[in-house]
């Protein structure tokens, strides 16, 4: 690596709320699963774990912290990994509920989605002709309904109740908008420099998953944040790897993960989060830079430290 290149933080998101353990037999639900898969994509090169919660007896998604406090201690015990616990959760709860399990655990980081869009993966529901629980059909195809919801007010919330303990957010951006809220945010006194933006990019309802788009995100972000931010980006389904790769040569950030996709490559199923993580580091690596560690990241996003959690 050439001197002073800064490295690369690979976050992995283990589960997520968008596919069903119908689609994939690697998808974890369990909280041994969970927790197991979380360990290997650390042991991988993740230094962030980005988790959601599932009802461990039927996958379904979950927002509940018994679930979270299932999986979270054995992370914490077997890993250094940054634990980023997700606010997204279901799109059918309150902000209250949402964000309840950060706020239990106090996490050095928790995600938050910088405004309201649709969100929509009901095309998934046409490719399956059974399910493994009945939940799931409808759950997706009815996704078409579903808005998520961060109204200002709502983001407002999230950080005067979680900033105060020293929680650090995954700014995701769906569309440049986003950006702009953010931004928002910042001037209004809500978020404090460095902050870390995660671009989303591919999810129906948000912008598309493509080059000029990325490009334009991360333009629009130098505008208006200078040199205080970090960046990565998602590629949903397909573009989780080409993205990926873009985002390393152009010097930022990369989020892989059985949340994002379920596929290792065309027409190949991952078997798991942590092939994920050795394929994009392997990438990575091929490119000339080095992947950050744990405590690396930390110093980059300026965490807490994992030592001030609670669990």
């Amino acid at each position: 690596m050439a001197r002073g290149r800064p490295k690369t933080i690979i976050t992995c998101a283990i589960t997520g709320a968008i596919h069903t353990p119908t689609m994939s037999d690697a998808l974890p639900y369990t909280a041994e699963d969970i927790a197991r898969q979380a360990i290997d994509a650390a042991e991988a090169g993740a230094a962030i774990l980005h988790l959601h919660a599932r009802n461990p007896a039927n996958g379904a998604v979950s927002i509940s912290t018994e679930d979270f406090e299932r999986f979270l201690p054995v992370i914490k015990q077997s890993t250094d990994a940054v634990i980023n616990i997700s606010t997204g959760g279901s799109l059918k709860t309150t902000i209250e509920e949402r964000i309840a399990p950060a706020n239990r655990f106090s996490p050095e980081m928790c995600s938050l989605n910088m405004g309201s869009i649709n969100f929509s993966f009901h095309p998934l529901a046409k490719r399956y002709d059974s399910w493994k629980f009945d939940w799931e059909k409808d759950y997706v195809a009815e996704s078409d309904t579903y808005i998520f919801r961060n109204t200002f007010r709502d983001i407002a919330q999230v950080a005067n109740t979680l900033g105060p303990k020293g929680i650090k957010f995954e700014h995701e951006c769906y569309d440049v908008g986003h950006l702009y809220n953010l931004k928002f945010g910042m001037d209004t006194g809500l978020f404090q420099a460095p902050i870390f933006l995660q671009f989303v990019l591919g999810i129906l309802g948000g912008i598309g998953a493509e080059v000029d788009n990325l490009v334009f995100m991360k333009r629009t972000a130098d505008r208006l944040f200078g040199d205080n931010y970090q960046w990565s980006v998602l590629g949903a389904g397909a573009a989780q790897m080409p993205l990926a790769t873009t985002a390393v040569q152009l010097g930022g950030n990369v989020r892989v993960g059985l949340e994002d996709s379920l596929f290792l490559g065309r027409g190949q199923m991952a078997a798991s989060n942590a092939e994920q993580v050795t394929k994009i580091r392997r990438i990575i690596e091929d490119l000339g830079h080095e992947i950050a560690t744990p405590d690396e990241a930390r110093e980059m996003l300026a965490l807490k430290g994992g030592d001030r959690v609670d669990f």
